[in-house]
Parts: structure tokens; sequence; C-alpha cells
């Protein structure tokens, strides 16, 4: 069996993932400006998205300003992919988690090594897929597409 793609299709895909990365990435800097301004930090790092350099402690402040802007856009913009795509949120938000991982070792010019933020990552992405995937049910339930497991 073929596999059969229309060009059309691929346009769309391709266009969705285009508006969710540029989402994900306009609440991510949304969500640091934010935390930047309510933690008081003394200077602003345009870069601070992709910092993986920061040492993990609940006392540093540029620390949890990284981490409470990536979980706040992990799950911010899972609410916003249901808006946008209305399904297959899993795909989306996993797609542009490693859309989101090269960007940041690219930025870096070295792989994320820590645990810490692969953990950070891991439960981001999690409830984004969770909370976005229930939440696609809940809006979309009447007109959800269901696999025909007969077609495999």
């Amino acid at each position: 069996m073929a596999l059969k793609i229309k060009l059309s299709e691929t346009k769309v895909v391709l266009q969705n993932l285009f508006i969710c990365t540029l989402v994900f990435y306009t609440v991510l800097y949304l969500a640091h400006i934010i935390c930047f301004i309510i933690l008081r930090l003394d200077s602003f790092d345009e870069l601070g998205p992709f910092d993986i350099n920061t040492s993990p402690s609940w006392a540093n402040k540029k620390y949890l300003a990284n981490l409470i802007s990536l979980e706040t856009t992990f799950l911010v913009s899972s609410i916003l992919f249901v808006l946008l795509v209305e399904e297959w949120i899993w795909d989306y938000g996993c797609t542009v988690t490693v859309i989101h991982v090269t960007v940041t070792s690219l930025v870096n010019l070295k792989f994320p090594g820590m645990a810490h933020w692969w953990i950070s990552i891991g439960i981001g992405l999690t409830a984004m897929i969770c909370g976005g995937q229930i939440l696609a049910y809940f809006l979309y339930k009447n007109n959800f597409i269901y696999p025909d497991l007969n077609d495999f």
C-alpha cells in the first residue's frame, strides 16, 4: 500500500506547524518578560529562554524566571494549539519541542545535557499533550477524527 499524501495536506500541516512554532515562541518571550518584571531581575537577557547554563537553584531568580516561563509557555501553548489546529495536539507539541531543542542547541552551540533542563522540558511537554488533548476532546468531541484501525 503506497503512502498517499496530497500536496495541499502537507502545505496545511507545514502552515499549522509554522503558526504553532510562532505562537510557542511568542508566548515564551511574553512569559519571560513577565517573569523578568515580577521577579525584578537586574538585566533582561534576550537569550534567556534558551539558557541551559544557569545553575538550578530555587534561590536563583534567573533560573526561576527561565523555569516558570518555560512551564507556563507549555501550558498556555497547549490551549492555543487546540484553538489553532483542533486536534493532533500531541503531534504539534512534540514537533515544536524538537524545534525548541534544536534552536536551543544552535544558540548555545552545544547539545543540552543538563538533567534539570530535560526534566522541565519533559514535564512541560507532558502537560501540553495531556491538557491539550483533553481540552481538544471536550471542545471538539462531536467532530473528532477517530482512526479506522482496519485500514492498517
